[in-house]
């Protein structure tokens, strides 16, 4: 018997850059996804409502066999991990946080660009994260406000993209930075347009293949070889149709995808029902 499907959150399509590393590193662990698209983006609400969704889909993904919660929002991972753990104790969970670590030592300048929603800036997590490892080297951050729309809305490269980024980077790269790090899952799917602007010289950091070594960890690694391909499914609170034709895009590969919608705090599949 293999292992138990892992499960995979976020407020839209933003950690299918989480899932896409996962599925690369873990080819025979089923994967489920839940895209809570009817409240993105999490980014400017309440900890409190946030933390109510992601209970919700923790519980939904729980019932569907998840042995393995992985919140792919960096959002979420800031207002809620904490009390999940506490709430779901024999549950492994595996959160989002900026690279603030690895950016701070990787930098040769000192000064290094953060990229995250103002739901993460506005966190203890992150605060803490800088108190910890970047007391030394100058921050240069900003929400990039609209950006996780654009992404959902599917234009992650082109001009709407470019001006959007275009005020967000220009003056970090005037600042001098040398390393840039993307706080939200949504970001690296705008990684085209981000390294035009920055240039060759700036290290961007996705965090995302870390986190995905960190699940194939708690799994204590990849099954062994032979193992049959697990498959990947994926349900959204949005419109399914649109949501895997974007997926469809974004991971190069099909995502089968089915409706959900909220019954109070509870998820519900309008085919099956609670």
């Amino acid at each position: 018997m293999g292992a138990p499907p892992v499960g995979i959150f976020d407020s839209g399509v933003g950690g299918l850059s989480v899932l896409r590393h996962v599925r690369a590193l873990l080819p025979d662990v089923d994967l489920l996804y839940v895209a809570d698209q009817a409240h993105v983006p999490y980014g400017g609400r309440p900890a409190a409502e946030i933390l109510r969704f992601s209970a919700g889909i923790t519980r939904f993904l729980l019932d569907r066999g998840a042995g393995l919660i992985v919140v792919a929002c960096n959002t979420a991972s800031a207002a809620a991990l904490t009390p999940l753990r506490q709430a779901f104790p024999a549950v492994p969970f595996v959160g989002m946080e900026p690279a603030v670590k690895p950016g701070a030592a990787r930098t040769r300048t000192g000064r290094v660009g953060v990229m995250a929603t103002a739901g993460t800036f506005e966190s203890q997590r992150y605060t803490s994260l800088m108190e910890r490892y970047a007391s030394h080297v100058s921050l240069y951050q900003d929400p990039c406000v609209g950006l996780v729309e654009l992404v959902e809305s599917g234009q992650v490269d082109g001009p709407a993209m470019e001006a959007l980024l275009r005020p967000v980077l220009e003056p970090m790269v005037a600042a001098g930075i040398d390393t840039l790090i993307l706080g939200c899952t949504h970001y690296p799917f705008a990684l085209p347009a981000i390294q035009r602007l920055v240039g060759p010289d700036v290290a961007v950091i996705d965090p995302a293949p870390a986190v995905a070594r960190q699940v194939a960890r708690v799994l204590a690694g990849p099954p062994g070889a032979g193992a049959p391909a697990g498959g990947a499914r994926a349900f959204t609170t949005g419109d399914p149709a649109a949501f895997a034709a974007l997926a469809a895009r974004l991971l190069g590969l099909p995502l089968p995808t089915a409706p959900l919608g909220w019954a109070g705090d509870h998820l519900v599949s309008p085919a099956a029902g609670p």
